[in-house]
């Protein structure tokens, strides 16, 4: 990659595509399904102003809706998805994960209202965009080739901490016959061990391979590891486990990092949808 610094260079490369100013991520793991289309934003290519610069998503952060709809619009255009396919939500740190369907379009983008405590979604309906939220948390994309289904998912550490990963794949395997054996996963840009200090109440939540002492009662969290090792619990096989090589805290110049601006940033969003 050109434009970011890498964090782990094991890690799979996400392929970077720039179209009308737009900057946005694929993963070449889902890049090869050709009846999906996914894609994680940069802060490049919105109208956003000062600490939301550009490509905002964040609907609660004081953004001029307009501005919204606009990156939207722009981001939209660059992918290819429509505006009325959008299925989002204000995300809580659940485990809530929603089936969706051709009447959820539209829900958070127009006046039909949001949900407040879905931190993810499934779905096996062509034509739907999910929608997820996120600037240090890590994104969880998984597929079915099989039954052609998706979902998306945020998880931060209390998400993690709780297995988000897990749940979204039992809720696939529910919902569609899903058979974790044959599921794509993906893991996106996220915060990265060195930046992610806890306390280590929180530590003590997580197994120790994921965790590293630093100084006296903190430790340093390696969420993208500990999510990996999800997937791999819930049955997805290590092969088809992505793993994004980006830091959002080392990239603040291209992605919003909560923890990196002390709060005073934007969202990014992941994008997934099947095509019709």
């Amino acid at each position: 990659m050109n434009h970011l610094k890498l964090r782990n260079p094991n890690a799979e490369s996400m392929t970077e595509h720039f179209k009308d100013g737009v900057l946005y991520l694929t993963f070449p793991s889902l890049d090869k399904e050709k009846w999906l289309v996914n894609a994680f934003s940069t802060r490049l290519g919105g109208v956003s102003k000062e600490h939301l610069s550009a490509m905002n998503f964040g609907l609660s952060k004081g953004d001029d809706p307009e501005n919204l709809r606009e990156n939207f619009r722009r981001f939209q255009a660059a992918v290819g998805f429509e505006a009325e396919q959008l299925v989002m939500s204000h995300q809580k740190h659940t485990t809530n994960v929603l089936r969706v369907g051709k009447n959820d379009c539209g829900t958070g983008y127009d006046e039909r209202g949001i949900w407040t405590d879905i931190d993810g979604f499934i779905t096996n309906e062509p034509g739907i965009c999910l929608v997820t939220f996120y600037a240090d948390c890590v994104p969880l994309f998984v597929a079915d080739p099989v039954h052609h289904a998706i979902g998306l998912s945020h998880s931060g550490w209390r998400g993690t901490a709780a297995k988000m990963g897990k749940v979204t794949v039992e809720r696939m395997q529910e919902e569609f016959g899903s058979n974790p054996s044959d599921l794509i996963a993906a893991i996106g840009p996220s915060i990265c061990q060195s930046c992610y200090e806890v306390s280590s109440d929180v530590a003590e939540l997580f197994p120790e391979e994921v965790t590293q002492p630093h100084g006296e009662g903190h430790a340093l969290l390696d969420l993208t590891e500990a999510n990996r090792l999800i997937f791999m619990e819930a049955g997805i096989p290590a092969s088809q486990i992505s793993v994004s090589n980006l830091c959002t805290a080392c990239n603040r110049e291209i992605l919003f990092s909560h923890r990196g601006s002390g709060g005073k940033c934007g969202l990014l969003a992941g994008f997934m949808e099947i095509l019709p």
